[in-house]
């Protein structure tokens, strides 16, 4: 039976992929894989798979998803194993649902794979937790712009919020979200931009809700891009500069 097998490429770095991730690539005939999936893993594949770029991201889309859709059905009418290699976790605002509502009207047997997620991974890679015991209890993964283009109503809801906040696709948004954060009397916030997070080419700003736009616009930041927006991104900073008085006493004692 003809299988479409969803796979969570994870946030970038190559290496953060899951074992049974990397056993249906090497099994895979076909491989539909998205923007933000690293290529990399595309060498895990077989010679012969064949491997086509569906990629999508803010003001780039190689195919619609009505296209990829219809290409799924298309090779799985053609060949056993079909596989949509997407980037972070499939179901993390990855359309997941769509190509499996589609899949299995055709009578395609699915499976999922989950992924580390960017929400979660990008954060962590530059030391900052999402919860942190005294600081918060909870944190918001929002999308930045719904399906008609429009700012999500859930921001609002999360900056009235003491959680973590933290927003993916939303690059072209920043500006209204932190101004929005600002109407809720959190002017004041540590907030940080996450660029191309986990890769070699990293690029992190920090500041606070107040600046954090002007300072991502001076450091040239873009998409693909999270914003963490909560005390949580502080604590980096707080625990260099405790070590480095820490350091500075112990010389002092010598």
């Amino acid at each position: 039976m003809t299988k479409l097998v969803l796979i969570g490429a994870g946030p970038g770095d190559p290496e953060l992929i899951t074992l049974k991730a990397i056993r249906k690539l090497k099994t895979a005939d076909v491989i539909l894989y998205d923007a933000l999936a690293n290529e990399e893993l595309l060498l895990y594949c077989k010679e012969d798979c064949i491997k086509q770029f569906v990629g999508k991201r803010y003001g780039c889309h190689a195919l619609s998803q009505s296209e990829i859709n219809n290409l799924i059905l298309e090779y799985s009418s053609k060949y056993q194993c079909v596989v949509r290699l997407k980037g972070g976790d499939p179901f993390v605002f990855g359309r997941a649902w769509e190509e499996i509502t589609i899949a299995r009207s055709a009578g395609i047997d699915v499976e999922v794979v989950p992924g580390i997620s960017s929400a979660l991974a990008v954060p962590a890679s530059q030391m900052i937790p999402v919860t942190a015991r005294g600081t918060n209890e909870s944190f918001w993964v929002v999308t930045g712009t719904t399906q008609s283009g429009d700012i999500s109503g859930d921001i609002k809801l999360a900056a009235q919020s003491t959680a973590t906040v933290v927003i993916l696709m939303a690059m072209s948004k920043l500006e209204r979200i932190t101004e929005i954060f600002t109407q809720y009397g959190k002017a004041e916030t540590p907030a940080a931009i996450i660029q191309n997070g986990t890769l070699p080419s990293e690029k992190i700003v920090t500041g606070k809700v107040k600046d954090i736009y002007f300072r991502a616009q001076y450091a040239g930041l873009g998409n693909p891009a999270i914003i963490i927006i909560g005390n949580v991104v502080a604590l980096p900073g707080e625990l260099a500069a405790d070590n480095h008085i820490k350091n500075m006493l112990k010389t002092l004692n010598r």
